[in-house]
């Protein structure tokens, strides 16, 4: 087993942490949270023996081989980086960084160190990513792309009622584009690559930021539409539509509900919703330690994994300058 520890302690790690503990790898020995009482509170809540307030005695513990980060957005940099710098394996919630200039930059340094730092995106990571890409192998020509993930707000009511909770505060880096939309910017690009062209367009929040929008990305002979909200929820599914067929997908971050429409009317379930070996976040823990203990047969995996993830970055931040979402780290020298 190797040893982790968290910084976060919304529900997506809470997630992480289930599904990194069934995958019987990994044993959560500390948790990081700038209270005392809130980081007494989640280390007995999941089984943590440590609790730290100090980020840099965190980093430097000699009870953590490796951190999952899940703290706001604009803190992911420079949290990464001091993990890396103190040798620690780090993989952190998507998006990375809100510049792929950052992304790059701490993938040398774990470079640098002989570390993995992994973007905690369940896509890439999930076996059922092969049954999706076998069926658009049937389909044939894929003319039409529509890739969905509105999902209305936990915070929206209170956002709505005037206050400023954090997925709506442009000084934490967030809103529609890097909440939910980068689930649909992932299988885009892993699929086709990078596109001839990106049409963006959002409507905004009173805060600055996007309450969600639609991206348009142009291919040699397909397009492929990225709708995501964070203001409603979707009724739709994503879909690819070939000339011989049409692959439908009920969750598009979770890859739950494929289903393949034939050209005849007649309809095969591929894979429901429900995932029989591990939890929600589980794989993407396992291949996390796969590519830790295991780095000369996984290194090219892990490698296509760092190349996505700057490319996803890159196409992120192309598409704010396109919808003028800027954050205050935008003007960083």
């Amino acid at each position: 087993m190797l040893r982790f520890g968290t910084v976060g302690s919304g529900w997506i790690t809470d997630e992480y942490i289930h599904g990194a503990k069934d995958s019987g790898l990994w044993e959560l020995t500390a948790v990081y949270s700038r209270s005392r009482e809130r980081g007494e509170a989640y280390a007995a809540k999941h089984g943590a023996g440590t609790v730290y307030t100090d980020l840099e005695e965190f980093a430097c513990s000699s009870e953590i081989d490796a951190v999952y980060v899940a703290s706001p957005n604009a803190f992911h940099y420079s949290q990464c980086k001091l993990l890396l710098e103190h040798g620690k394996h780090v993989i952190c919630e998507k998006p990375l960084c809100a510049q792929a200039s950052k992304v790059r930059e701490l993938q040398s340094i774990a470079e640098k160190q002989g570390l993995i730092f992994l973007e905690a995106i369940m896509y890439l990571h999930l076996p059922q990513r092969k049954i999706l890409e076998e069926a658009l192998s049937r389909i044939g020509q894929i003319t039409m792309v529509k890739l969905d993930f509105c999902q209305r707000s936990s915070k929206l009511d209170a956002y709505l009622a005037g206050e400023l909770p954090n997925i709506f505060n442009p000084q934490l880096e967030t809103g529609a584009l890097m909440d939910l939309g980068v689930y649909c910017v992932y299988p885009a690009l892993a699929l086709f690559g990078k596109p001839e062209s990106i049409h963006a367009d959002a409507f905004p929040t009173t805060s600055g930021l996007d309450g969600g929008g639609i991206l348009t990305l142009r291919y040699p002979g397909k397009l492929v539409t990225l709708t995501y909200s964070k203001m409603g929820q979707a009724g739709a599914n994503s879909d690819f539509q070939g000339t011989d067929g049409t692959v439908s997908v009920d969750s598009i971050s979770r890859l739950a509900g494929i289903s393949l429409r034939h050209k005849d009317g007649t309809v095969e379930q591929l894979h429901g919703d429900k995932d029989e070996k591990y939890q929600l976040m589980g794989w993407e823990a396992k291949d996390f330690y796969r590519y830790i203990t295991e780095p000369e047969t996984s290194r090219e995996e892990y490698l296509r994994c760092a190349a996505l993830s700057t490319a996803v970055s890159e196409f992120m931040e192309a598409a704010r300058k396109q919808l003028k979402i800027c954050f205050p780290s935008d003007t960083e020298k």
